[in-house]
């Protein structure tokens, strides 16, 4: 399967790491256990596999340094980007810098976003989803996705 899916539950410890859930370790590509942590553009923060990361770093070095939107941008997306890698009992350590800008005190939501996973505060995540109809998810579905023709 290409991209990741589901919504999962941790907690950090006092020392800032939390445990990757199993279902979605399942999902990462064979003895991938590296990756890059950066800031989100919701308050949470993106944690990508290092191959997917790769791709993300060709395309941004061949952004024009002379446009100063370009510069502000990398500033923000690259800023604060980390290796993180998990450690010999599935855990990851959040930097604290990130875990600061994403508000992350104890319990997380990482969720799926296609080739990359999410973390959330899980308070600033479930208020998300609250805060949103139905209504304006079909908007936004028929607005975004109403030229792609599924299979």
């Amino acid at each position: 399967m290409n991209g990741f899916l589901g919504e999962y539950e941790a907690t950090l410890d006092n020392k800032g790491r939390f445990l990757l859930p199993g279902s979605l370790k399942k999902q990462l590509p064979e003895g991938e256990d590296r990756f890059v942590i950066s800031r989100g553009f919701e308050k949470c923060l993106n944690l990508y596999p290092l191959k997917t990361w790769e791709g993300i770093m060709e395309r941004i070095a061949k952004l024009n340094d002379f446009d100063p939107k370009v510069r502000q941008f990398k500033r923000f997306f690259l800023g604060g980007a980390t290796e993180v890698e998990l450690d010999s009992a599935g855990r990851m350590l959040l930097p604290p810098s990130l875990k600061e800008y994403a508000a992350l005190v104890k319990d997380i939501v990482l969720s799926s976003d296609v080739d990359k996973i999410n973390i959330w505060d899980a308070t600033k995540y479930k208020q998300f989803f609250e805060d949103f109809s139905a209504a304006d998810f079909s908007n936004l579905a028929a607005e975004v996705m109403g030229g792609v023709q599924l299979p």
